[in-house]
């Protein structure tokens, strides 16, 4: 299985979280993640949509809203990178009551991605992460 890379370009804030959403979704339809075949896929499935929704919404709220959405599939899984033309690098807030909404963006990164990061660019920073492509089914 050869590498994949799918772009969408992007401005503004405006219904960009579930355009990226829909973008992933797709793209994980063409790459046969779905349908989704074991209880383990669909929820890695789901996983990879809460997190590109995480990142963009990340991007929408503290860098003026995503630049692009990179979705490279290797044959180990998938990495999701959302570039922004802010430099400043995430980073953790002081821990919250998990009952109060916001601030658990990056809680989620670490609980679901398999890892992540953000870089530097030239104007701005990209934020990554990568996901294990699920066990194929019975």
């Amino acid at each position: 299985m050869e590498d994949q890379v799918r772009r969408l370009v992007l401005f503004g804030t405006k219904g960009v979280v579930m355009r990226c959403r829909d973008f992933t979704a797709e793209a994980l339809a063409d790459w046969g993640w779905l349908p989704a075949e074991t209880d383990e896929a669909r929820e890695r499935v789901d996983d990879v949509l809460l997190l590109v929704s995480e990142v963009v919404t990340n991007a929408c709220l503290h860098a003026g809203g995503p630049e692009e959405l990179v979705l490279r599939r290797r044959r180990d899984g998938l990495r999701v990178e959302v570039s922004d033309a802010n430099p400043e690098q995430p980073r953790r807030r002081r821990p919250r009551a998990p009952s109060l909404p916001g601030g658990h963006g990056l809680m989620v990164l670490d609980r679901l991605a398999g890892d992540w990061g953000s870089e530097p660019r030239d104007h701005g920073k990209v934020v990554w992460l990568e996901v294990a492509r699920p066990a194929p089914g019975p």
